[in-house]
């Protein structure tokens, strides 16, 4: 890991492991190599527009953010400071790269209206649901439990983006992975201190967030990109995970908290992940019957006692008078929404028992491969 200042490098490229670099975002992003990032998290200014000291009920005042780093003059100057750090940001991403980006209700729908305008698509907001938040003191609100995330691919038209779903229904037993994450904030050794008892930043992230969603959406060796790297929470999760990364902060007092933090990470030995890899190999049904694997005329079985189909030349199936794709055809006769057919039909193999079409779909894919 090395830390740099702002125009050290031109353009700056990711390196081997991790690089942290003291200076500006704006300036900084706009020296990144075009279409070198796979992924950027993005924990910008929340522009909160605090106007009064908020205190305990005792008294005691909440230590709250009012560092500079978060104050604007105005919602059109924190716009148009959030559309030039976007758009940076979509330049660094290769074109199937993501962002995510974590906001409050402070700033996430301003930031949601801008990352569409300068090209991001959409593709979940994820709420992360906090089980220690901070009480609301004035009694007045309820209590912000929440923060929002929004991850979004740099060009809508790209479907190779990375998302290990297998992975993440694993960690989450085997359930399909849902977009509300509930996590604590960070507290206990991993939040940061001085010798006061202080803490070093007001908004340090927890490390568990950040394995999440860099698990869920990059590969070993992928280059993450912080543009507002803190003490360095995505940064020592990446190279925790086998992952390389890009920090950048104007802080010098920051930089040297995120370096120190980093140094002293373990890069987990085993980076194995379940179906973390190329995606399969797109091979629609048609393509078994045009090799050879199904003939037209043969009949697939929804089970021993299910509804039965019948193949066409052309891939399409019957059955009795739904006709159309397997899927299609597998939803009609089971008077559902949808279907994969994939796994509802079968035929029958030489010695008479039934097995699922996707096996056939996954003989084709190794015959391919080699």
């Amino acid at each position: 890991m090395s830390v740099q200042s702002a125009g050290a490098v031109q353009p700056l490229r990711p390196s081997l492991s991790g690089e942290i670099i003291c200076g500006d975002a704006l300036s900084v992003l706009a020296e990144v190599e075009p279409r070198s990032v796979d992924l950027v998290f993005a924990d910008p200014p929340y522009n909160l527009q605090l106007d009064d000291t908020l205190y305990r009920p005792n008294q005691t005042k909440v230590a709250g953010v009012s560092d500079e780093w978060d104050q604007f003059a105005s919602f059109a100057a924190y716009d148009k400071f959030t559309r030039e750090w976007l758009a940076l940001a979509r330049r660094a991403l290769k074109p199937n790269g993501t962002l995510w980006v974590i906001g409050s209700y402070h700033n996430i729908f301003r930031v949601g209206t801008a990352l569409q305008d300068v090209g991001f698509w959409v593709l979940n907001d994820v709420v992360w649901v906090k089980t220690n938040p901070m009480p609301n003191f004035r009694g007045r609100r309820f209590t912000n439990a929440h923060e929002t995330m929004i991850w979004a691919v740099a060009d809508k038209k790209r479907t190779d983006y990375t998302f290990n779903y297998r992975s993440m229904k694993t960690f989450n037993d085997d359930l399909q992975h849902r977009s509300d994450w509930t996590l604590p904030l960070c507290t206990g050794p991993e939040r940061l201190r001085d010798a006061e008892g202080q803490k070093q930043h007001p908004t340090q992230k927890p490390e568990a967030l950040l394995n999440r969603l860099i698990l869920a959406s990059t590969k070993p060796g992928d280059v993450v990109l912080d543009p507002f790297f803190g003490t360095g929470t995505t940064g020592a999760v990446a190279a925790r995970l086998g992952r390389r990364f890009i920090g950048i902060e104007q802080d010098p007092a920051y930089v040297a908290l995120a370096r120190e933090r980093i140094a002293a990470v373990e890069p987990e030995t085993d980076l194995t992940q379940d179906g973390c890899g190329p995606r399969p190999a797109r091979i629609p049904f048609g393509m078994l019957v045009e090799a050879g694997h199904l003939r037209p005329g043969d009949e697939l079985f929804a089970g021993p006692r299910g509804p039965r189909a019948q193949i066409r030349v052309d891939g399409s199936i019957a059955s009795g008078e739904h006709e159309g794709s397997i899927h299609k055809v597998g939803a009609a006769v089971r008077n559902t929404a949808g279907c994969n057919g994939w796994t509802f039909w079968h035929v029958r193999d030489q010695a008479g028992d039934l097995v699922p079409i996707d096996a056939l779909r996954e003989q084709m894919r190794r015959t391919l491969a080699v």
